[in-house]
């Protein structure tokens, strides 16, 4: 296949999906959308899929010689106190070879990816690569500038051994001093684009793990993405990016961040905190947090079951829940009210050979 399919996964399932269309050259022959519902099949090609960089975390790290697989969990281990699930919840992915210097390993949640992967299946589509959007940009090399880019509504940002996606109100703050060098025309970001499909510095489908056909049964499961919250497994730690007069405001920044996240449609000049906090009111007793970590714990109480989503609007808190058998289902709800809370299954689906719910959190019935 010469050609190649980029295609950039939003934030939202509810939004388009940019779709390029480049020759072996990497020149864009054409622009569009991905639509659900064309009654064509699409063209076979090398499909190259750009996720959202918020959703991964990237660093360079010192790592013994092994295996990839050796260098992946070693990786994981170093990177424990950055990371909030499991181990055997999270892909680490290593970068090529350096000639000198640290290895580029990217860390995503194994649910996460496969919920980018359904989303690519319900078009009829399988991806062959996953590259966060952070890693597109090119390092500068002067260790006091950061290149950034707009992709969707977060700023990537990178650096000398730096790759993130933040929101753009917290540029200057990751900056903590550095120059940020916008590339904003789109033909640059194109031709960005393009060099990295050809040439990816990275594959989170290397990690491994359960590929989808292409088929549509999966789109239930990324529709979540519709939602206005999904909580990634990951704590995107970014200290790493600052100095200390940035890690004097990095709680007050992250919170304002989850906010924002939670609910994007709060208006720029608005008190993010103040608000979301007003609207989880009608989350369970002890508000969306507490419903989180009860749900959590439910789920790791019962063997094989996978909380592969979670999400915070107006109308509460709700989840999509994997898991092995019917009755697993139950054995969650009796975890639930041993907390005070409640489950509730808004609809169930087999999804092959699993069990797949999306259930919403209350408070005791």
């Amino acid at each position: 296949m010469s050609r190649i399919r980029l295609i950039l996964i939003p934030p939202s399932a509810a939004l388009p999906a940019s779709c390029l269309t480049l020759d072996a050259q990497g020149v864009v022959l054409t622009r569009g959308v991905l639509e659900l519902g064309s009654g064509h099949a699409p063209e076979p090609m090398r499909n190259v899929a750009v996720v959202p960089g918020a959703d991964v975390l990237v660093r360079w790290l010192e790592l013994p010689s092994g295996s990839p697989a050796q260098m992946a969990a070693t990786a994981l281990h170093l990177l424990r106190d950055d990371l909030a699930a499991p181990s055997d919840r999270l892909t680490a992915v290593l970068g090529t070879v350096p000639t000198s210097g640290r290895r580029l390993v990217a860390v995503a949640g194994r649910s996460l990816v496969q919920t980018w992967s359904d989303y690519l299946a319900s078009f009829g589509l399988r991806a062959d690569v996953m590259i966060p959007d952070s890693l597109i940009l090119p390092e500068p090399e002067d260790e006091g500038v950061l290149t950034a880019a707009l992709f969707g509504a977060d700023l990537a940002l990178r650096g000398r051994e730096l790759a993130l996606s933040v929101q753009p109100d917290l540029a200057e703050a990751v900056a903590a001093g550095r120059a940020v060098k916008r590339i904003e025309r789109t033909d640059e970001i194109e031709r960005l684009l393009a060099a990295a499909a050809l040439n990816p510095p990275i594959n989170l489908l290397a990690g491994g793990g359960r590929r989808v056909e292409a088929d549509r049964r999966g789109w239930k499961r990324a529709a979540a993405l519709a939602a206005t919250l999904i909580v990634s497994p990951l704590i995107l730690t970014l200290a790493a990016a600052g100095h200390d007069e940035w890690r004097a405001r990095d709680t007050e920044s992250r919170v304002e961040v989850a906010a924002r996240r939670a609910f994007p449609d709060i208006a720029p000049g608005a008190d993010a905190v103040a608000e979301a906090t007003r609207r989880l009111s009608a989350a369970p007793s002890g508000g969306a947090a507490a419903a989180a970590a009860a749900l959590f714990a439910a789920v790791e109480s019962v063997e094989g079951a996978e909380l592969d989503s979670l999400t915070v609007d107006e109308a509460g808190v709700r989840a999509t829940v994997t898991y092995a058998a019917y009755q697993d289902l139950d054995a969650l709800q009796q975890a639930m009210a041993a907390k005070g809370m409640s489950l509730a299954d808004d609809s169930t689906v087999d999804d092959q050979g699993k069990v797949v719910s999306e259930v919403r959190v209350g408070g005791a019935g």
